[in-house]
């Protein structure tokens, strides 16, 4: 996520180049075969390039509409879990009554830690529809900031926070943050029977697991079932017949104006086609929420954010610090 007023321009140009590259040749060579070689044919009327232009609008509009509705439903998902994490730390504070409650409590609430842990972790692993993976963005990446879940190890972080029988259970599992609602489930079963909970609460602190799962199951659909593709693929060749056309109708249209006005069918072409293939560019790198993208939902800092609370809720002091915007990029 960015926290600043906007992307530089220097960062959006760096972004966008080797299209820009690609673009300036496409209306580089119609223009010189138009100007200096003759071939005035090459001219055609606007007219059939303005209906394939509808298109490319209509379309790409209704991308950038459904992206950013993934991303905003992303934020909406993981504004739950954040809420819903502060309410376990509530409801475990005040609710557990064991003798030894400050070791039941501490394991309640550091299971919910690896929880958050282990799902971020779990939604930063690679798709192959995924963006991160093109060379603009991996440029970006190295220059700008630093994806946590792909530089640290989880099994690392989980064995401070589970106990060794816990930690081998979880790391069996292809899924982690699941099994790790189960042991939280099994601790209140086994809080019932020796006493410490009531069952009335047990029911309750049963009711916020299965919100976390509601929460984890929404976030798991948003990643694993990306923006359709058959939108993806119809959107991208209708953007690139247009850029390719483009060049032709508008050495039409300036040659209205004087033979000398044509060569602006250069700058002009490059900025139309600059202008509709980064707007679609724009869509396509936000609709994947948890890619490990700068236009991502900052899951690490929230995580933390909820762990900050959860470790103060218990009265632990050694609580780590919130993350703060590296570039003014907070993932």
């Amino acid at each position: 996520m960015h926290t600043g007023r906007h992307y530089s321009l220097d960062e959006v140009i760096r972004w966008t180049r080797r299209e820009t590259y690609i673009f300036l040749v496409i209306m580089v060579i119609p223009t010189v075969a138009f100007q200096v070689l003759g071939w005035t044919w090459l001219s055609i009327s606007w007219s059939p390039i303005a209906l394939v232009g509808t298109a490319v609008a209509f379309i790409t509009g209704f991308n950038n509409s459904a992206a950013y509705g993934r991303l905003w439903e992303a934020r909406q998902v993981w504004s739950e879990i954040i809420d819903t994490s502060r309410t376990w730390g509530m409801m475990v504070a005040d609710l557990v009554t064991a003798p030894e409650s400050a070791g039941v409590k501490r394991a309640l609430i550091h299971r919910q830690i690896a929880w958050l842990t282990a799902l971020r972790y779990h939604l930063r692993e690679a798709r192959a529809w995924e963006t991160m993976c093109r060379s603009d963005n991996t440029e970006y990446l190295e220059r700008n900031y630093v994806v946590a879940e792909w530089d640290g190890k989880l099994d690392a972080l989980l064995s401070t926070l589970l106990d060794p029988a816990e930690l081998s259970a979880v790391a069996l599992r292809k899924n982690r943050p699941t099994p790790l609602i189960g042991l939280q489930s099994k601790a209140l079963r086994e809080g019932v029977e020796a006493g410490w909970l009531s069952d009335s609460h047990r029911l309750a602190l049963i009711n916020v697991l299965n919100r976390f799962l509601e929460s984890q199951g929404k976030c798991e659909r948003l990643k694993n079932y990306p923006y359709p593709r058959q939108f993806a693929t119809l959107n991208l060749i209708f953007v690139w017949l247009f850029i390719l056309l483009l060049p032709f109708g508008l050495m039409h249209e300036f040659r209205e104006l004087g033979p000398g006005f044509v060569w602006l069918t250069i700058p002009a072409g490059v900025a139309i086609a600059w202008v509709l293939h980064t707007i679609d560019k724009i869509g396509e790198s936000s609709s994947n929420p948890f890619e490990g993208g700068p236009n991502d939902v900052p899951i690490t800092a929230l995580s933390r954010i909820a762990e900050i609370d959860l470790r103060e809720s218990i009265g632990e002091t050694d609580v780590p610090q919130p993350i703060e915007p590296r570039n003014n990029l907070l993932l």
